[in-house]
């Protein structure tokens, strides 16, 4: 059946492309604040491990609800590992383990990465697309990665 919620096909499809980015990136930081969770060690070892957790969970949601938004505008959400590499921003680093400073310092510049994307994705989705229903579900997405930054930059304080 057609979508006709008010955008054009055109409209839509514009959106899909950012929120498919979206799902891309959401989706790597999840798998690797899951590496983080897995790997980290040191004298804070259970509280880096629960703090992880409770990261990987948001983002766990964050993707769902990313994935949700894309079927809601009448698209099929790219779900394969394959399409996620190939769309998202953000970059892997195999092999790499860092000590529990780096490993919240990486996450922490992948938030941020997220987080100053999503500021130029929701004004294209307004101005260009005229979806201010994606534009207010990504306000939304932007405000749970700054708290979430914050929680990162809170536990690398070292004063």
């Amino acid at each position: 059946m057609k979508t006709n919620i008010g955008l054009s096909d055109k409209q839509r499809e514009g959106v899909v492309k950012i929120l498919s980015t979206l799902l891309s990136d959401e989706y790597l930081l999840y798998t690797k604040t899951r590496n983080c969770h897995w790997n980290v060690v040191g004298p804070h070892f259970n509280d880096l491990h629960k703090f992880f957790e409770s990261q990987y969970e948001e983002l766990d949601e964050i993707v769902d609800n990313v994935a949700e938004r894309i079927r809601s505008l009448g698209w099929f959400s790219i779900a394969t590992l394959e399409e996620f590499l190939r769309h998202t921003k953000l970059k892997e680093e195999p092999g790499q383990y860092p000590d529990a400073h780096g490993m919240i310092l990486k996450l922490l510049v992948d938030h941020e990465t997220i987080i100053r994307n999503l500021r130029v994705d929701l004004e294209v989705c307004a101005d260009k697309h005229h979806d201010i229903g994606t534009n207010d579900f990504l306000t939304g997405l932007m405000e749970k990665h700054e708290k979430m930054a914050w929680m990162l930059r809170a536990v690398l304080e070292e004063k």
